[in-house]
């Protein structure tokens, strides 16, 4: 995700009413019924949705308010278009900003998730709490929407086991192992090198998510770090929401040699929306933006001044927005480096504040799944594209955690022991 704040009203389309030409030309669309007919065989999994943190700053937590059973033109989710797009099972981001590392990040991921399970209880006629791939496909088949819930960051474990355990019972199905800012375990895509990857308390995350049966998201991981994910992992991983470094040089993005490993290890790279990551003109402007802001601060311009500095900048240079185009391609170079059975689709959408023309909210995935029959993919390609790939790698995960759970019981690595720290944890002293 790029900025978790709407700062604009979105579009609105299908379920708010579209012009009547606009909608009888997408009715007469061979390609989009197709894929319409292939959404009522096969869920619709979205890898990454930032719903909950748009309803948290948007709306103060309150579900309430933000009244998704009815069009909101503040979000691009609701549930009128939820349905328009024939979403079938949605991983529900859990996130705390990197700042809070430290400073309450367990507190507000818990509540996070509590959003969710509120979410779900608030409207049960619509969602259902999903922790199987068998419950995605049975609740998908009751014509609901699967909701299964994404840890965004592994700083919200605190270095805790026990807290990784605990978000596992409460439904979190994925993990980031990072996200924004390196975790004292493992270092993030957008940061600086900290410890080469993985430390051995971060392997041995990965290694207690593999017991547990939660997927190891690389999304927001670090080169070093997914290599070093990869390596000790013995279930296979996700990437909830990248795209390809093919076409765009971004750090958040997946190079090609990390697309066929991840085909080795059998896991899928979901492919998301952000402008800057999909597309080359958006992240060279994104780039410009920087080194202005970086001259600004340079002259010492700060606060309020730089923030309308960069106003200005970015109303006179307005970032170009990919067309819908640009995610079938990425899915696309996926398919044809680690295979069509490695891809799929997280689009981030209520995290970032600008979307491929065409897929401005949840209504278009029927959309972007028209463009790959249009190219000539298979509807069976298009399938796997759709959800089966996911559904496959939850089965597999889930088959090694019943595995694990045989050999071994839950670990009580501690990261002070592991990792050589030099302070004692506080619970040492003889004190209270």
């Amino acid at each position: 995700m790029i900025q978790k704040l709407r700062k604009v009203l979105l579009p609105v389309v299908f379920s708010l009413g579209l012009p009547g030409a606009l909608l009888a030309a997408q009715q007469a669309d061979p390609y989009l019924e197709q894929a319409r007919r292939i959404l009522r065989e096969v869920p619709l999994i979205d890898g990454h949705n930032d719903l909950p943190w748009a309803v948290r700053t948007g709306f103060a937590l309150s579900l309430d308010s933000a009244n998704i059973a009815r069009p909101q033109p503040r979000l691009m989710t609701d549930i009128p278009r939820l349905k328009a797009g024939m979403v079938g099972g949605q991983f529900w981001s859990a996130y705390s900003p990197s700042s809070f590392a430290g400073r309450g990040a367990a507190r507000v991921g818990m509540e996070q998730v509590d959003l969710v399970h509120r979410l779900v209880a608030k409207y049960p006629e619509t969602f259902e709490l999903a922790r199987t791939a068998d419950d995605v496909v049975r609740i998908h088949r009751a014509g609901k929407i699967a909701s299964l819930i994404g840890l965004e960051g592994g700083h919200m474990i605190e270095n805790s086991l026990g807290l990784l355990r605990a978000f596992y019972a409460l439904g979190v199905r994925y993990m980031t192992l990072t996200h924004s800012r390196n975790t004292d375990w493992a270092d993030a895509a957008t940061d600086s090198m900290q410890h080469g990857g993985l430390t051995r308390f971060g392997e041995e995350v990965v290694r207690e998510m593999n017991r547990l049966g939660m997927l190891v998201d690389l999304s927001h991981a670090s080169d070093s770090t997914m290599w070093d994910a990869l390596r000790v992992t013995e279930a296979p991983v996700i990437f909830s929401h990248s795209s390809s470094r093919h076409f765009t040089p971004h750090p958040r993005n997946v190079p090609d040699d990390i697309l066929r490993a991840v085909a080795q290890n059998g896991g899928v790279v979901m492919v998301n929306y952000v402008p800057t990551f999909i597309y080359l003109p958006a992240y060279e402007h994104s780039q410009r933006a920087q080194e202005y802001q970086r001259s600004l601060r340079a002259r010492g311009v700060e606060g309020p001044a730089l923030q309308d500095s960069l106003r200005a900048w970015n109303e006179k240079n307005s970032m170009p927005r990919p067309p819908l185009s640009v995610v079938a391609d990425h899915i696309e170079h996926i398919r044809n480096v680690a295979g069509v059975d490695h891809v799929g689709i997280g689009s981030d959408l209520d995290g970032i504040d600008e979307t491929p023309i065409g897929l401005e909210d949840v209504s278009t995935f029927p959309a972007l799944l028209a463009e790959l029959l249009r190219r000539g993919w298979s509807a069976e390609d298009v399938k796997k594209v759709a959800g089966l790939n996911v559904l496959r790698v939850m089965r597999r995960v889930e088959e090694v955690a019943a595995r694990l759970q045989r050999e071994r019981g839950p670990s009580v690595a501690q990261i002070e022991v592991l990792d050589g720290w030099s302070a004692s944890p506080p619970w040492s002293s003889p004190g209270r």
